[in-house]
Parts: C-alpha cells; sequence; structure tokens
C-alpha cells in the first residue's frame, strides 16, 4: 500500500461515513457528470448509491459501469416508482451515519461534503445545508432560488420553519446533510412532488436546529423534460397542487407547535394558491376541476383573515381579492397584457 493511499484509509477511519444517494432513471447523458463530482469529493468516507428505478434507455447497465470505476459505488436496481420511492429503498439499506441526496442531472462542487460536515461539528447540529444555483440548458445561470448567507447562520426548528414558510428557507433535501436518526420512522411521500418541504417540515421539531452555510457548491440543471419542467405550455405540473396540500399541512404544524407563526403560516397558504392559479392553463379554470375549486373557494373563506394579516403585503391582498372574486377573467386580463406588451 503505498503511503498515499495509507493516509486516505487512515483518514476515512477517522471520518464517520456519509451515503450519497442518488435516484436515477433514464438519464444517460448526465449521469457519469453528476457520479464523478461526488466520487471526486475532498471528504473521501462515502457510500454512493444509484437507484437505478428502472430505466428503459441503457442508464441501469451505465451504472453498473460507473460502479467498476469506485468501489465505494453500489447500484440497487428496482421497477420504476418514483424518485420518493428510490430514495426510500436507499435510506433502508444506506450504511452512513449521515445521508445525502443528489439529483442525477445535477452536479456538486468537489468540497461541499467536506463543507456540510465541517458545519454539523462545528455548530453542533444533526443537519447542515449549503446554498445552490441553477443553470438552463444552454448553461446560463438563472437567479438564485433562495439567497446564501454571508455567514454561517444557525437557526432554531421554529425559525427555519418561518424562513421556509416566507419564502427564504431552502426545503431541498440535495443541499443538505442529515444524520440518519432523522429518517428512522420518515421518508419520503410516495407520489407526491415538493416532497422535500413536506418531510423537512416534519423532520425538523427533531431536529432542533440547522446550519444553513455560505456558499453555492451544488448545481441544479434546468433540463427541459423533468418532472416540473415541461415545454408544453398545457401542461399542468402537479408540483403546484401538492405545494397548495403542503401549505395546509404547515399550517396544521405551526397551528399546534409554533403559534407565533400563524400569521406566517396564513401567508404562505395564500402565496401557494395564487402561485397555483398564476400558472394553471386558463383552459383548465373550470367547475370540473375540484382542486381549482376548491382554492378559489379557500381564497373566498380566508378573505377577511388576509385583509388583516400584518405579514401580507398590499399588493399580495389585491391579488388575492381580485383572485377570490373572479380569478379566470384576472387570468384573461394577465394574458391580454402579456400580448400587448410583445
Amino acid at each position: 500500500m503505498t503511503n498515499e493511499k495509507f493516509e486516505q484509509k487512515t483518514q476515512m477511519q477517522a471520518e464517520p461515513l456519509l451515503t450519497i444517494i442518488v435516484p436515477v432513471y433514464n438519464i444517460l447523458e448526465y449521469l457519469p457528470r453528476c457520479v464523478h463530482s461526488i466520487t471526486a469529493q475532498t471528504y473521501k468516507n462515502l457510500e454512493i448509491l444509484l437507484v437505478d428505478d428502472g430505466s428503459t434507455d441503457g442508464t441501469g447497465e451505465l451504472a453498473d459501469e460507473l460502479a467498476g470505476e469506485d468501489e465505494r459505488i453500489r447500484v440497487l436496481h428496482k421497477e420504476n416508482g418514483g424518485s420518493s420511492s428510490a430514495r426510500n429503498l436507499a435510506i433502508a439499506q444506506a450504511k452512513g451515519e449521515y445521508l445525502g441526496f443528489v439529483d442525477s442531472d445535477d452536479f456538486v462542487e468537489p468540497d461541499m461534503y467536506e463543507k456540510l460536515y465541517g458545519g454539523i461539528v462545528k455548530y453542533g447540529t444533526l443537519i447542515a445545508q449549503i446554498g445552490r444555483d441553477e443553470i438552463d440548458a444552454e448553461g446560463n445561470m438563472l437567479p438564485n432560488i433562495c439567497e446564501p448567507p454571508a455567514e454561517p447562520m444557525v437557526y432554531s426548528a421554529a425559525e427555519f420553519l418561518k424562513e421556509l414558510l416566507m419564502h427564504r428557507g431552502d426545503c431541498s433535501f440535495c443541499t443538505k446533510l442529515v444524520h440518519r436518526s432523522l429518517f428512522e420512522d420518515k421518508g419520503f411521500p410516495i407520489g407526491l412532488l415538493n416532497e422535500d418541504f413536506r418531510l423537512l417540515v416534519e423532520m425538523l421539531p427533531q431536529a432542533g436546529k440547522l446550519v444553513s452555510l455560505p456558499g453555492q457548491t451544488y448545481h441544479v440543471f434546468y433540463r427541459i423534460g423533468s418532472n416540473t419542467r415541461k415545454a408544453d405550455k398545457e401542461h399542468f405540473s402537479r408540483v403546484y397542487g401538492d405545494c397548495v396540500d403542503n401549505a395546509d399541512m404547515a399550517a396544521e404544524i405551526a397551528a399546534k407547535d409554533y403559534p407565533a407563526l400563524k400569521d406566517v403560516a396564513l401567508r404562505f397558504g395564500v402565496f401557494q394558491r395564487l402561485e397555483y392559479l398564476l400558472h394553471i392553463p386558463i383552459s383548465q379554470m373550470t367547475g370540473e376541476n375540484e382542486q381549482y375549486r376548491n382554492i378559489v373557494k379557500w381564497l373566498r373563506r380566508n378573505w377577511l383573515k388576509a385583509m388583516g394579516n400584518s405579514v401580507l403585503t398590499a399588493k399580495n391582498k389585491c391579488y388575492h381579492t381580485l383572485f377570490a372574486i373572479a380569478p379566470r377573467k384576472l387570468r384573461e386580463i394577465h394574458r391580454m397584457m402579456g400580448r400587448a406588451g410583445k
């Protein structure tokens, strides 16, 4: 054994094992970039689980080939069931003390997990997160989804829930390193989008606190064709409806465990419903659409509370009022204004 390999082995024994989970489905073009960005980590004591979720384009075979390049990679093959089921299978088989997640079309900087584990040790948390940026299919940088802090920030569970409800916090598990104990009685909900938000909100009370680190070491690749990135203008992603359901779940948790966040939770519920109504194709804004109908009813039923809400701005309240009165007409006006502006 060379001195270099001996030193690496000694270092790995001193560091806890991290399991990095990558759900994989029909992603031949981008999988090598993703996997190689993980194997290149400066934190070496890794277990990398590639979960082939029933790929049909040869991605499963490519995952096996990549595993042959690095003994830290294991491949799990399963029938197609979605990213949540793939993640949950890997969680059940993970050997690491801490778990991280990377989507197979994304990639990470070499020092990401060294920074995350360092943050956990330094600040005594069970969860650490770091910033992400987003890149479109042409390689252009897109506006930040969440702004990373200028210096490390430690949040209590209530403080971070508030950040999430104010759309300032990052709910993605891909930017985080999480102690495996937080998954003992929890998993990613099957068949839902925006599943990270739901699981994180459920996990926060047990986590107690979280550290958010400066920098952007996770790179989201905006690939047309993924769950929430469709080119068809008539396509309406289920994520908007699932976000509304998650807002109701968060409101229940806030009412029970964090009553001081009642107004913030109401604001979040308003925002998620306005997002739904701003994105749903006008052709689907009909009385036969039960979810659409219930969202409009909710805005009308909660109008008086929203008007007295100190967290909502005057502009928020104006949109709430207009969508509660005539949602389809408002969208038609928006569409006409957009055409006039071209």
